[in-house]
């Protein structure tokens, strides 16, 4: 596809040749334009647009659009709005310089091939629903052989298991059993790639086709294989050269997320991708799958939070900064440092951890050694526990006897719950023991400050803390509520001294060292920040102080590394890209990818003020602290309830084996879906029967922000991750309040509040995208709904705020954040953090 770069002049668009200034009268009619949205009388020339005038980013984000659909006026984008935050100096800067591209992303990128019959991606071809139904009918089929597969082969594994003789025969055979297991399960979606596709190369293929069905059925094996267990081993670069990709020597991967068309991924020596990296090797784009090739030189580094789109390229030496993504056909020169979505040159070089001695020897004895612990510990503990289980119940006399009788009788079920109670609500306080006391102990052969190699005892100590203290489940329990900033006190972060306000953290906080978090006073976090306490090399590691300075608000999916470069009283916005370099930030906000300062706060927020602190506040935070308790025991029940209801499902599967055989067990694995998605389904309809989530402006202290609180946590939507590129997804999200139209195909996408989210006909989301339909700035919280026109496409990593209209036709690029209110208009083509026109003017249409 080329992109045509649209430039304006005082008479109106015209293509190529430089931008004209803008009309005489641009001031007045820029003036009478934000004078109009922000429902004033009039603006003067010099007022600033947030401390003068009152207005927020909302505002100016429909501000923008008004002067989006102006032809006679330049393009406004929200960088140059926080930029020139005057009318005078917003239109001075708009004629000093013609309109720029908004990001350095090649007009014409490489070809990746030639598109495929009927795959053309203007105009589009549209996929009937019969194809749409067929694709779904076998999809089913193959869930549901597989699952029949997975039972009777467990199934039989477990009766050999059972004819052992004494204690240490079943052991050995729970490891044989269980090494066969593992080794299925990891080879078989390498054998499925190898059998069913070969090896991938740079097409384009419609979705719901034939060629589709098995890209689905591979892409599928691959992302829930246990091969993501090895993420961050030695072992790891062997599972993607068994998949096929080309992988130097001493590369060091650290993301769970394995790249599915693994022949087009190519990484040279030395180089280390870190976690939560998003490197594919495919995309969706307007109901096509293109896959393309993603190239790392020797002696690269991909930090985390990025994205790497097909067709780019990293050269030897180089860097990635965290939160940042490479675009298709951009090519990082070598030995240069990158930043910012779509990347650019950084200002100053990134740090970098000095080498250490770590040989092929340690590698291979580092592989060696966590293959026999995974065999030879977890991997018994695991069979042998599931096998003595259905071996109590099997060798129970009356189960055995009057199965049918006793597993239909109220005292089984009796029994049963109080079993299941205790082993769900007891692992809670054990593992708050365990979090306790094991990685203090572990912690202390892992100083922080100190150099140490890749693959050694101290490699394997640091993993095992990162392992036990992500607990996102705990996370996820305490999250939004008083109990978490003493929670994460209790595994070791920092706090300083803690203001309460029952909101510090969010649900979802990550890190890879507790020890070595510090967290300012007053400080508050939404949701989804990881903290990158630790540096790699693809030698070495260090241990580093993270520290977050005091009375800060941290938006969501916010990645913190140990050299931010952020000090008191800032606002850190959803998505960006916290600095490294440069002098400490103190009282401003930052926003987008690069950075860029905005206002710390606006008047819009501080409406709630008067209930942050004194009798009002303890009153409030009194009554929230209830509601929040009561919103943890009711997702707490809901979780027991469900393991409850699927271990009476295997039960009762458990005692009918010795009768039916096989067939219940397998019976039992097909049905574990379908409830589970019927179960939280109905969980969340409850939920919502009298608070459904609506548009929303209030303090944190208001009754309806609970019950926003309990509406995202108290359900569960991971299992939905299950049904990603098929079309029960879409059936799923409808049952759940999404308007959703025909022929939607979602790879991965997420809805925080699903009711207020509109999908078009034939949109296309892509894996890791999302659509947020609120916001909380410290004290306030925001929320409005979202629609998303026919046929757009969300790319890989995208994400949309809350009051965002998105025209049909249009399309977000990778790791895009399309800020609250912004209107894309259709057809367009919008790209980066913030997103913005990707030509620069009236929509970048393509």
């Amino acid at each position: 596809m080329t992109v045509q770069r649209l430039e304006v002049s005082a008479t109106g668009p015209r293509c190529g040749g430089p931008a004209g200034p803008p009309a005489p009268d641009a001031h007045e009619v820029l003036a009478r334009l934000l004078a109009d949205v922000a429902h004033v009388d009039n603006v003067p020339l010099d007022s600033h647009f947030f401390h003068d005038l009152g207005a927020d980013s909302l505002v100016m984000a429909h501000f923008c659009a008004r002067v989006r659909k102006r032809p006679e006026l330049p393009s406004v984008s929200m960088r140059d709005v926080y930029r020139h935050p005057t009318v005078r100096e917003l239109c001075a800067a708009l004629t000093a310089t013609p309109p720029a591209p908004a990001p350095p992303v090649p007009e014409t990128p490489e070809p990746l091939a030639p598109p495929e019959a009927g795959t053309a991606r203007t105009p589009r071809a549209p996929t009937g629903t019969p194809r749409y139904v067929w694709c779904g009918a076998v999809q089913l089929l193959s869930f549901v052989g597989y699952a029949c597969l997975l039972a009777f082969v467990i199934a039989r594994g477990y009766d050999w298991i059972a004819a052992g003789t004494g204690l240490l025969d079943e052991y050995v055979r729970s490891v044989t059993f269980g090494a066969a297991l593992l080794l299925v399960l990891c080879a078989l979606p390498v054998l499925a790639k190898w059998l069913l596709i070969g090896r991938f190369k740079p097409r384009r293929f419609r979705v719901w086709s034939l060629v589709y069905v098995r890209f689905w059925l591979v892409k599928t094996l691959i992302r829930f294989s246990p091969l993501v267990l090895f993420a961050g081993s030695p072992l790891y670069p062997l599972c993607l050269r068994a998949l096929g990709a080309h992988i130097g020597r001493g590369v060091t991967y650290l993301s769970r997320g394995l790249p599915v068309c693994a022949d087009l991924l190519t990484i040279g020596d030395g180089t280390v991708v870190r976690k939560d990296s998003l490197i594919s090797c495919y995309r969706a784009v307007d109901g096509v799958i293109e896959t393309g090739p993603v190239t790392l030189g020797r002696d690269c580094v991909v930090s985390e939070a990025t994205v790497l789109d097909i067709g780019s390229r990293l050269g030897d030496g180089s860097r990635l900064g965290h939160a940042s993504s490479l675009h298709t056909g951009q090519r990082v020169p070598d030995g240069a440092h990158w930043h910012g979505s779509p990347a650019q040159p950084a200002e100053h070089p990134f740090p970098t951890v000095e080498p250490a001695r770590c040989g092929t020897g340690r590698r291979a004895t580092s592989g060696v050694l966590l293959l026999l612990t995974v065999l030879l510990a977890y991997v018994p503990v695991a069979v042998g526990l599931v096998e003595a289980l259905l071996s109590r119940v099997l060798q129970n006399s009356a189960v055995v006897r009057e199965a049918e009788v006793h597993l239909v009788g109220w005292a089984f079920y009796a029994d049963l719950s109080v079993v299941t109670a205790v082993v769900f609500f007891g692992a809670v306080p054990v593992a708050l023991v365990v979090l306790a006391t094991v990685p203090r102990l572990l912690g202390r052969f892992v100083p922080p400050g100190r150099t140490y190699p890749l693959y050694g005892f101290r490699y394997a100590v640091h993993r095992a803390i990162v392992l036990i203290t992500n607990r996102r489940a705990l996370t996820r329990l305490f999250g939004d509520s008083t109990c978490i900033v003493h929670y994460l006190r209790w595994i070791g972060y920092d706090l300083s001294r803690v203001q309460q306000t029952g909101s510090n953290f969010g649900t979802v906080v990550k890190h890879e060292s507790p020890f070595t978090t510090t967290v300012g006073t007053g400080t508050m976090v939404a949701d989804g920040l990881s903290l990158m306490n630790a540096d790699y090399s693809n030698t070495s590691f260090r241990l580093s102080p993270t520290s977050i300075g005091a009375h800060n608000f941290l938006g969501n999916r916010i990645t913190y590394p140990s050299q931010g470069r952020t000090g008191d009283n800032c606002l850190l916005a959803t998505k960006v890209m916290v600095p490294v370099d440069g002098p400490p930030r103190h009282d401003v906000g930052l926003l987008g990818s690069p950075c860029f300062e905005i206002p710390r706060s606006v008047l819009r927020d501080s409406a709630f003020d008067d209930l942050a602190d004194g009798d009002a506040l303890s009153a409030r935070l009194a009554a929230k602290n209830r509601h929040n308790a009561a919103t943890m025991l009711c997702h707490l029940f809901t979780g027991w309830l469900y393991f409850f209801c699927v271990t009476a499902l295997f039960a009762r599967a458990a005692a009918l084996y010795p009768h039916w055989g096989a067939v219940v067990l397998a019976a039992a694995n097909v049905l574990l879906l379908p409830f589970t998605v019927l179960y939280f389904v109905l969980v969340e309809r409850v939920l919502t029967l009298r608070h459904r989530p609506e548009p929303l402006f209030c303090s944190i202290y208001d009754r309806r922000f609970w019950y926003r609180e309990r509406y995202w946590k108290v359900p569960s939507d991971l299992h939905l991750h299950v049904l990603d590129g098929t079309p029960f997804k879409p059936l799923v999200w409808r049952m759940l309040g999404v308007r959703v139209g025909r022929r939607v195909f979602d790879d991965g996408c997420a809805f925080t509040e699903r009711p207020m989210v509109a999908v078009g006909d034939a949109c296309t989301l892509n894996a890791g995208s999302a659509v947020q339909c609120h916001s909380q700035e410290d004290g306030a919280f925001k929320s409005d709904r979202s629609e998303i026109g026919a046929r757009c496409t969300l790319g890989v990593g995208a994400l949309v705020h809350y009051g965002v209209t998105v025209g049909d036709d249009a399309e977000l690029a990778a790791d895009a954040f399309l800020m609250k209110g912004e209107t894309v208009p259709e057809g367009a083509r919008w790209t980066g953090n913030p997103a913005r026109p990707v030509s620069g003017a009236h929509g970048g249409e393509r």
